[in-house]
């Protein structure tokens, strides 16, 4: 697998990703031309061995998975990442006038951003607009596809404290510049109508956010590093289809997720805490035509990666990560553990990983946060609420996490397809939580 044209395909990936609804889009597109049947939530599911499906939730979250041919001691092997990024939610009523000719947009947080790096950056808009076409409400994706916006930072002159650690009012300082005359209050919702082809009039609501248009790269001396926006969590959402698309295995269900709303917490209806996942795979277990006793015992013999991406050592500070636990760029995926459960991996679920990871020769690294900082969590412990199963939490080491601009490793893309494909292709029989038998 040729490292560099893996992460050309992943900066091409969330080139098209500009919001939770267009990473749904562009991972539909990689589906639809390997021939997946789409199973519509409200409508009645047919599902046989041997075919590969897929279900989406708001337009934001998506599961797909492949149907073996052999299920008559099934289990599914699944592998979930998220679809949304942190960034700023442009509120319903955006206009805001002044001073002078100036219009501003009244954005808020969504997630946990790193503010300053929103500064001065080429921004635009990327999301959902719902418009009024023939007597029906209909969901369109707008992203426009040219800079329209920036945050401008205050001259040092006029803020000679914004470097020794001034703190950002959001509603204030992280406004966007929509417009200094040549566009006047209006014509907002005029741009967007434009842009959709559509009449202002037919614009019902909108769902939109900004989007840091700064071009990902490949660099360095010897094409080592990956920067781009959303990375996080990105890379893994691309690198699990990747595999998924490339894995087959006849005695189990092998199984995408993608979800929404990870970075505010998981809690909504296509976020991983949601019901989805439970309803996806009772549905599929009953569209096979098994009894719920049969769905009970696919879910105590299934296994979850749970993959979103990790902190490296940053190097300028080595004191911020622990002395042993702790991680590199190019040099393997991530294993994460937290003693308070916020990663799900135990010594069960990482030994299956640490296998998968042997038999497909790529180098494992593990972390954990220090002992006196508190991390973040992520989805595989939220969806285990919903549908509990044996989990192991890993994902790619990179740099600035929740910057707008992130940083990880070149070969690493490449290190996590050939992993999870392993995974996807071997048949992992689980005996309570005391046995495993990875079948190649």
């Amino acid at each position: 697998m040729n490292y560099l044209e893996t992460s050309k395909e992943l900066l091409e990936f969330i080139r098209k990703s500009a919001s939770m609804f267009h990473t749904i889009d562009t991972v539909k597109t990689y589906l639809d031309k390997e021939d997946f049947i789409e199973l519509k939530e409200g409508e009645s599911w047919t599902i046989e061995k041997g075919k590969n499906y897929y279900t989406t939730r708001n337009d934001s979250s998506i599961i797909a998975f492949k149907v073996g041919s052999d299920l008559s001691d099934y289990h599914y092997q699944l592998v979930a990442s998220h679809s949304d990024s942190p960034t700023y939610k442009v509120k319903s009523m955006p206009e805001l006038d002044g001073p002078g000719d100036y219009v501003k947009l009244n954005v808020e947080v969504y997630g946990g951003p790193i503010d300053w790096t929103w500064f001065d950056k080429p921004l635009t808009l990327g999301g959902r607009v719902l418009v009024e076409e023939d007597g029906a409400i209909v969901s369109k994706l707008l992203y426009i596809d040219k800079d329209i916006l920036i945050i401008p930072d205050v001259a040092i002159h006029m803020n000679r404290e914004v470097n020794n650690g001034y703190k950002f009012n959001r509603q204030v300082d992280l406004l966007p510049l929509f417009t200094s005359g040549a566009m006047k209050k209006g014509d907002y919702n005029k741009m967007i109508a434009e842009e959709l082809g559509v009449k202002e009039e037919q614009i019902i609501s909108k769902d939109l956010f900004l989007v840091n248009r700064q071009e990902g790269k490949i660099w360095g001396c010897k094409d080592e590093f990956v920067s781009s926006p959303k990375l996080d969590d990105l890379e893994c959402a691309f690198t699990s289809l990747k595999a998924f698309i490339a894995g087959s295995n006849d005695k189990a269900v092998n199984v995408y997720c993608c979800f929404d709303n990870e970075e505010v917490g998981s809690n909504t209806k296509q976020g991983a805490m949601s019901t989805l996942l439970h309803d996806t795979l009772k549905r599929l277990n009953a569209g096979l035509g098994f009894e719920e006793e049969e769905y009970h015992k696919a879910v105590a013999k299934s296994f979850l990666v749970s993959a979103d991406n990790a902190h490296a050592v940053h190097p300028n500070h080595k004191e911020l990560t622990d002395d042993e636990n702790r991680t590199f760029m190019n040099q393997g995926i991530v294993i994460k553990e937290a003693a308070n459960q916020k990663y799900t991996s135990d010594a069960f679920s990482q030994a299956v990983f640490k296998k998968i990871c042997a038999l497909a020769d790529v180098p494992v690294q593990h972390f954990a946060n220090r002992s006196n900082m508190q991390g973040g969590s992520t989805l595989g412990n939220l969806s285990n609420t919903q549908v509990s199963l044996h989990a192991v939490d890993i994902g790619l080491p990179q740099l600035a996490m929740h910057s707008s601009y992130e940083t990880a490793g070149a070969k690493d893309p490449a290190h996590m397809i050939k992993a999870l494909t392993k995974y996807y292709n071997s048949n992992v029989k689980i005996e309570g939580a005391s046995k495993i038998t990875v079948e190649e």
